[in-house]
């Protein structure tokens, strides 16, 4: 089921979902008509006057800068971007950035770059970025703070952390008061002040909320909102050396900036009563406008064959498991960028894959399939030998009067064309030698081989039929070479192409114009459709043929590629000169996918 989006600019037909059906009953109803920067208390402190926000809605895509972003967070970017495109809306990106020991500018860079890469932007119509950090918030994040003390909100507790776990109790036991708990008003805003000013260590106290210790919710058990940390961060140096818990920025983050739809996944749905705990009381002590933000979850994307940990994937990248955070095996969007994945493949696969609150494994060949789509009508075909074996052609020189002679050949690069006229072509020479993959010949066929033995006749694609004549051998009995003789008058493209019929047609690269070039032969980085469900050891499931690289020979047409030029190799699937190693002078080929989901049952 479809629908047609009524409130964007181009009323495009998309697929239906619960956030666009809430989305499009607040548009129809005027829910969130009327707001605009500068229209609470808090926001006069952050944000400069300016002209009223015209945005419909206006969504935020938050990632920690702790780690290269996944395919997962790829399903985040195109929905909350796309949400606001399509709505006459904005979308944030605003970087979490509260926790200075994990974080760095490099993931900062990085993200923007995927971003973008995606095909999005943090810039509304008139050009004003929307590009935000939760450090922007720290001054008044701490002021936040000190207003729930004053209020008998929180309260700063100096447990050790293994009693504050043990009185925290479990789903069927309540939690235990904190003795610090009914500390006045004055001593919690002295500790605070003392933690601030940096004369607690580290894990010596944090400040807690306030809320129920018996309450069924377990994270509404007094959680934790503030702790101590002497790091320096990557945005305001040691400016602090306390900083807020993720739950109690975020909702404030919304709330400055007038989000309307914030939308996470399934995870933080437990967490949601404390975001409009918190967000209650602060709009009651006018430090933040009216209305206030509503958190709305969706289920997170579980791809098969893939771990989505950012932990897991970091141990793979320090381990020297992987080549880096771009690895072409890797789930990141780096490592999805350089396996030769395209921004509109994956925006496809976003779309299709859908946004429910159902928990559901999607299937890897659903992202192949999007690629093979986008792919099919955009690539340039070219013959490449992987597995190289010498054929000579022994009449040569009988049927065209030298050994030295080149015979001229082309093929189309994109066979959609309706003549040759309508789609550029690739050329290419056939000469005395050639190479063929060795799978192409069998000196004893099994049954229903129909590639090169002796006495059966093939055609070289774009060439000449040839007939199988023997092969030589070295020492060891290994096939060297393959012998054959061209069928005169048979040359695709001629009239004489169809007076003898054959079975099968074979790739093939001529020695004297062919390409050497690596290939690196990806597959996917586990064996197991699940390597990080149930308690597995993930590192037990990786899959040891991941990686195959070849010294392998293309057609001449490939001489220029550059570096992310995407081709089908015939017969073998879809490959990408690499973005990163990929020379003139040495050519590098990654393997994106194959022509057809090797992975099924």
């Amino acid at each position: 089921m479809s629908t047609t989006t009524p409130h964007s600019p181009e009323a495009v037909a998309k697929p239906t979902n619960f956030l666009r059906q809430i989305i499009e009953n607040h548009l129809d109803n005027g829910t969130h008509a009327g707001r605009h920067w500068g229209g609470g208390p808090g926001d006069a402190a952050h944000h400069a006057a300016g002209p009223v926000d015209t945005a419909k809605i206006r969504t935020r895509f938050p990632p920690e800068p702790n780690g290269y972003l996944h395919v997962g967070h790829a399903k985040s970017i195109c929905l909350n971007f796309g949400l606001a495109q399509d709505y006459d809306g904005i979308c944030h990106l605003r970087f979490d950035d509260t926790n200075p020991e994990k974080e760095e500018q490099e993931y900062v860079e990085s993200i923007k770059d995927a971003v973008r890469w995606l095909g999005f932007d943090w810039q509304d119509a008139q050009g004003h970025s929307h590009l935000y950090y939760a450090s922007n918030y720290f001054d008044f994040m701490h002021r936040a703070a000190v207003y729930l003390i004053e209020q008998g909100l929180a309260y700063v507790d100096e447990q050790s952390a293994e009693d504050m776990r043990a009185n925290r109790g479990d789903f069927t036991t309540p939690g235990k008061d904190s003795p610090y708990r009914n500390r006045s008003v004055a001593d919690n805003l002295q500790r605070f002040a003392d933690m601030k000013n940096g004369l607690l260590a580290d894990g010596a106290a944090v400040l807690r909320a306030k809320i129920d210790m018996a309450a069924p919710n377990i994270n509404l058990r007094d959680p934790a909102i503030y702790r101590i940390r002497r790091a320096t961060h990557h945005n305001t140096g040691d400016a602090w050396c306390i900083y807020p818990m993720y739950t109690f920025a975020h909702p404030i983050e919304d709330a400055l900036e007038h989000i309307t739809h914030s939308i996470c996944t399934l995870e933080f749905e437990d967490q949601r009563p404390f975001y409009d705990w918190l967000l209650d009381h602060l709009r009651t002590g006018g430090l933040i406008a009216t209305p206030q933000p509503r958190q709305y979850e969706f289920s997170r994307l579980n791809l098969t064959y893939v771990i989505t940990s950012k932990r897991k994937l970091k141990h793979l990248v320090d381990s020297g498991t992987v080549s880096g955070w771009d690895d072409p095996r890797m789930p990141t969007i780096v490592g999805l960028r350089r396996r030769g994945y395209t921004p509109a493949a994956i925006r496809n696969f976003c779309e299709r894959i859908g946004v429910t609150k159902d928990y559901s494994w999607i299937d890897y060949a659903t992202l192949d399939g999007c690629l093979r789509e986008d792919l099919e009508h955009q690539a340039h075909r070219a013959m490449v030998v992987l597995d190289p074996l010498v054929l000579e052609l022994t009449n040569w020189a009988e049927v065209f009067g030298s050994s030295d002679h080149i015979e001229a050949c082309h093929l189309p690069a994109l066979p959609h064309g309706k003549d040759d006229a309508d789609v550029p072509q690739r050329h290419f020479g056939l000469g005395r030698h050639v190479w063929i993959e060795r799978e192409d010949f069998e000196e004893t066929p099994p049954k229903g081989y129909k590639r090169l033995f002796p006495g059966n006749k093939v055609r070289l694609k774009g060439g000449y039929v040839i007939e199988c004549n023997g092969c030589e051998k070295d020492a060891d009995g290994k096939v060297t070479k393959v012998l054959a003789t061209v069928v005169p008058d048979t040359k695709s493209g001629t009239p004489g192409a169809d007076s003898v019929k054959v079975k099968a047609a074979i790739t093939w690269v001529a020695q004297h114009d062919a390409v050497q070039a690596e290939v690196r032969l990806y597959d996917r980085l586990f064996t197991d459709a699940q390597p990080d469900a149930g308690g597995k050891d993930y590192l037990a499931l990786l899959n040891p043929n991941s990686l195959k690289v070849v010294t392998a020979y293309v057609e001449p047409s490939l001489a220029s590629a550059q570096p992310d030029d995407k081709f089908q190799f015939e017969r073998f699937g879809y490959f990408v000169a690499d973005r990163q190693e990929h020379r003139a002078d040495r050519p590098v080929f990654n393997k994106i996918t194959g022509l057809k989901d090797s992975w099924g049952k």
